[in-house]
């Protein structure tokens, strides 16, 4: 991966000025590159990494495996698109193995999660079966680590 990628990526807030000192290279250069990455949709976005628990103590997120029949026209991209439509979903992949797609999804609590499964997914024709599973906790997400590590305050009890 091109070192401008890698340093975009992990964190986004660099500004030209520093990422041309980093990579020493022309403020201009770098910002052309960074320009053509954009209009070649390489990059897609720059987003903020939230710790959602610390904001919303009812936040819930959930990865919901489908499987689904693909159509004759479209294979699974059809399906996938219009799951991708909900507000409530962040991601759908196609994946191998035992499930065909995975939809991740996020809600302010258990119930509203469960409708979305119950109600939306379940109204479309081609998902056969989904199996959904909650996320309990997160410690790192797109390479950031989320949880703060915790000290042991108990000391020792015995040499």
């Amino acid at each position: 991966m091109d070192t401008l990628l890698e340093l975009l990526k992990s964190n986004a807030r660099l500004s030209v000025q520093e990422l041309a000192v980093m990579l020493e290279e022309p403020e201009e250069e770098v910002a052309r590159r960074i320009s053509e990455y954009e209009s070649q949709g390489v990059i897609k976005g720059y987003a903020a990494i939230l710790d959602d628990s610390a904001l919303d103590p009812h936040y819930v997120a959930a990865l919901i495996e489908l499987k689904v029949t693909p159509q004759s026209q479209s294979g699974f991209d059809e399906i996938a698109r219009q799951i991708a439509e909900y507000d409530e979903v962040e991601s759908v992949r196609l994946m191998s193995g035992g499930y065909d797609i995975i939809v991740s999804v996020t809600g302010t609590d258990i119930r509203t999660v469960s409708r979305f499964v119950a109600e939306k997914l379940a109204a479309i024709d081609a998902i056969t079966s989904t199996a959904t599973h909650f996320e309990l906790k997160s410690y790192k997400k797109y390479g950031v680590m989320i949880c703060e590590e915790q000290t042991d305050e108990r000391g020792i009890l015995f040499p």
